[in-house]
């Protein structure tokens, strides 16, 4: 497996480019089953995600054209479905593969999606997913590792009155989405408001859907017979945003982060503000990050959106471990999401865990030895701890990362960090 390089010490400064945002190009993508004319999509990140979700589709008997694969534009057709499986063996390496489930029952009345597989950083049940289908109409079970799902005597989806036990943003994707063609109203209650769910309403609404609430927790789609094609390109990465916001400020650089959305970073740039880092907005998508005249440590806590986001915690650990005082941070979102804390505490992090606290004294002196990534924000994560650490760090089980950033190495070798990707022997 490849691994990371890094010898840290370097200041970044320069430009940096954002990408599509990965968590809007995964539904969008499903969304393309929903109907038989093409759906092209524009910038989409070059991540192995987004190979996974093609070759998924593939399977599924959608037709997926592009110029290259990765590419940043990809056209999606369905002109029919097979009986729509979702193998393990295409899903294992991501949870988003989930995300079929409700186009291809409301669009064929029948789909075998496996469970899906992903990071280990705790449950995401699909249960609730499956909760809402049957309240739609369609009768579930799991069998050998799949979910079995279908519509009695080949008919449609009923519309239904959903309030969901806990926000779910993929279970509000794929439930909004098998409701585009259902018979008759569904109210979503107690939906996500994911900047990534208020992007696939838009592309749903470009396919002809009739969605209402968006931004809102309560969600009202009033089903049709027929969705068509449609062009859309997906909004920036608001978490590869954040993770350059913060590598400028743990290495007391200076960064414009170009084609982002402000507007998405509102919790990271007041948390940032707070730690003594200055953020400038030059331009309605551009950002200037500078180094922070005294980084201090303050308290998190990571929320549903518009809250902290729970993808930028470990980033915001690394930069805890610089700053002067106590920081304390608390996961509610996952339960295992402080895998990444041991890992910087082997570099010299002075971190404690309390159930879902992790207390963090800074400033830390870091220095590089060999650490392992175990999902794909721990791996940011574990980049930036080394880009200031003393010495040479080599990070392993990079593939965590490749998921979802875009160029990594690549990107930061341009802002002059001393990183490289050590290849596999044989690959």
């Amino acid at each position: 497996m490849d691994k990371f390089k890094i010898r840290g010490g370097k200041r970044l400064h320069g430009t940096v480019r954002i990408s599509g945002a990965k968590n809007s190009a995964l539904p969008a993508m499903a969304a393309a089953l929903l109907t038989s004319e093409p759906v092209t999509l524009h910038n989409i990140p070059k991540v192995r995600d987004i190979i996974t979700m093609s070759k998924l589709l593939a399977f599924m008997s959608a037709r997926v054209s592009a110029h290259e694969i990765p590419a940043e534009s990809y056209t999606i057709e369905t002109k029919s479905m097979n009986d729509a499986v979702a193998p393990y063996e295409l899903v294992k390496t991501m949870r988003a593969s989930i995300l079929t489930l409700g186009p291809a029952i409301a669009r064929s009345g029948v789909a075998h999606v496996s469970l899906p597989g992903g990071c280990a950083i705790g449950a995401r049940p699909v249960d609730l997913h499956l909760a809402a289908l049957e309240k739609m109409g369609a009768r579930i079970a799991t069998e050998h590792g799949y979910i079995q799902a279908s519509v009695p005597n080949g008919g449609r989806l009923k519309g239904a009155h959903i309030v969901f036990e806990k926000i779910t943003v993929t279970g509000t994707e794929n439930i909004l989405m098998a409701a585009t063609l259902a018979e008759g109203e569904t109210i979503l209650e107690n939906a996500a408001r994911e900047p990534e769910i208020t992007d696939l309403i838009h592309l749903l609404r470009k396919m002809g859907a009739v969605i209402h609430g968006e931004d809102t927790s309560t969600l009202r789609v009033r089903g049709v017979e027929k969705l068509h094609g449609a062009t859309h390109s997906v909004i920036p990465d608001r978490i590869e945003a954040g993770t350059f916001l913060i590598a400028g400020a743990i290495t007391d650089g200076e960064l414009t982060i170009t084609d982002c959305n402000p507007g998405h970073l509102g919790a990271l740039l007041a948390k940032l503000g707070t730690d003594g880092v200055s953020v400038e907005r030059l331009e309605p998508s551009t950002l200037r990050v500078h180094a922070a005249k005294r980084l201090v440590g303050s308290d998190v806590t990571t929320e549903e959106y518009p809250g902290f986001a729970t993808d930028i915690q470990a980033q915001y650990m690394a930069l805890a471990t610089q700053a002067e005082g106590t920081s304390v941070i608390t996961e509610t979102i996952f339960e295992n999401r402080f895998l990444h804390a041991s890992e910087m505490m082997r570099m010299g992090a002075n971190i404690s865990i309390d159930g879902r606290r992790a207390v963090v004294h800074g400033p830390a002196k870091l220095s590089g030895t060999t650490v392992q990534a175990s999902d794909l924000r721990a791996s940011a994560g574990l980049v930036l701890a080394a880009l200031v650490a003393e010495g040479e760090t080599l990070i392993e089980r990079v593939y965590h990362i490749d998921r979802g950033y875009e160029a990594i190495v690549e990107k930061l070798q341009a802002l002059g960090a001393d990183i490289e990707r050590l290849h596999a022997t044989g690959s």
